[in-house]
Order: structure tokens, then C-alpha cells, then sequence
């Protein structure tokens, strides 16, 4: 008898156990790995969902900074105006509104209207509409409205900030918003507290 072919009882038992312990695991390392394929594609969705958000911001803060650096260096002598309309944001085009956003349909909605007119001052940063690898839905828009005086006319004028923007998709926008004060160059002398 050759030595090799040795048969022991109870052998063939054990291979079939090994045999259905091994299927086993690997069907349990299939369920594994199939279930870090999918995560990895949430989780890139994910990512991507929050680098849209942060593009629509950032649009939407750029439009709300050329807004406040308006006010900053404008010459508002000549006074609030009744806006209706969107017009392209220059130094020289932008106004103060006498309307103030609430007067808007709904705020919650863009673009905003006031009865059926859109309102606002649209911006191009840098040539943000003009396509490339990433374009945006559309320009950034951003309304200024004149809220009235701080405490008192000698202690500044207030003015409210809105200012949203899109990022790839209509769908993806970010809305800001800010107050900005306007004090004289004279500086309050008197007992007045602003």
C-alpha cells in the first residue's frame, strides 16, 4: 500500500467542512467589499454636493463684497431710488433702493421679483458666465435697500445687503445677507451715543 494514499477515517468529513467555511468567507468579504463600492460613491456625491454649495457661496459673497465696497466709496448725495429692473453692476450704475426687498414676492424664491419685475444689480467678477470647466448657472445679483438712520441721522445711515448666486445648476444657490453702516466723516462730538 503506498503511503500516500493513505485514507484515515473520518478525513473526507473534515474537507467539506473546510471547503463550506472557506465559501463561506468569501461570500462575507463579496458583501464587504460590494458595500465599499457603493459608500465610496456616496461619499463622492457627497463631496461634490458641498463643493457646489461653496461655489454657489462664494458667488453670492463676491456680488455681496462689490456691493459693500460700493457704499464704501460712493457718493450717496444724490439719494435713494424706486428700483425695478436688473441692470449690470458698475460703480457708476449701482443705486441705493428706496423699496426694500420685503416688498418681494418671496425671498425664499430667486431670481426675486418685485410684482412681476425682477429687482436687482447683476455681477461679473471675472468673467463668471463665460463657460470653462465649471460654469455657473448664472451672474451673481445683489439688491441694496436704504433701511434708514442709525439711532439718530448724525450717527449713520443703514443700509441692507442681499446678495445670491448659483453655482452649476439653477438648483444649487446660495443667499447672504448683510448689514452696512455708513457714518459722517465728522466725528460726533456732542453726549450723542451712536
Amino acid at each position: 500500500m503506498n503511503r500516500f494514499l493513505s485514507h484515515r477515517p473520518g478525513s473526507s468529513a473534515q474537507q467539506g467542512v473546510a471547503l463550506i467555511a472557506a465559501l463561506l468567507l468569501l461570500i462575507i468579504m463579496t458583501i464587504m467589499a460590494i458595500s465599499m463600492f457603493r459608500s465610496v460613491g456616496v461619499q463622492g456625491k457627497i463631496a461634490g454636493n458641498v463643493m457646489e454649495k461653496q461655489r454657489a457661496l462664494n458667488a453670492a459673497e463676491s456680488a455681496q463684497q462689490f456691493a459693500e465696497n460700493w457704499l464704501a466709496t460712493a457718493n450717496l448725495a444724490s439719494g435713494d431710488v424706486v428700483c425695478s429692473g436688473v441692470q449690470a453692476a458698475t460703480m457708476s450704475s449701482v443705486q441705493t433702493c428706496s423699496n426694500i426687498l420685503s416688498q418681494v414676492t418671496s425671498v425664499t424664491t430667486v431670481p426675486w421679483m418685485i410684482g412681476a419685475t425682477e429687482v436687482g444689480f447683476s455681477f461679473d467678477p471675472t468673467g463668471l458666465s463665460t463657460g470653462g470647466p465649471n460654469p455657473y448657472a448664472g451672474l451673481p445679483k445683489f439688491y441694496i435697500s436704504d433701511v434708514g438712520t442709525y439711532a439718530t441721522a448724525a450717527c449713520g445711515e443703514v443700509f441692507r445687503i442681499d446678495a445670491w448666486g448659483y453655482a452649476g445648476t439653477t438648483g444649487t444657490v446660495a443667499v447672504v445677507e448683510s448689514n452696512y453702516v455708513i457714518q459722517p466723516l465728522v466725528p460726533n462730538l456732542g453726549s450723542l451715543t451712536c
